[in-house]
């Protein structure tokens, strides 16, 4: 297993690989009512191979997240 510096890490499920012109979109279901999406470069998404169904790990830098009520 890949360590990481980032202490966010959230273990999950692919539902969804959706690709885009430039990007694709990633939906990991956490719990049936949590699912996070991440959109990452297709070049990525296809070196890692992403499938539905595959075990994941989203990864979020505390500096990046946003919050918004």
């Amino acid at each position: 297993m890949m360590k990481l510096s980032a202490r966010n890490q959230i273990a999950g499920t692919i539902k969804t690989v959706k690709p885009g012109a430039t990007t694709t979109h990633v939906t990991i279901e956490v719990s049936p009512a949590v699912t996070i999406t991440s959109s990452i470069t297709n070049e990525a998404a296809e070196e890692l191979g992403l499938k539905p169904g595959m075990k994941a790990t989203a990864v979020i830098k505390a500096s990046d997240v946003m919050v918004g009520v």
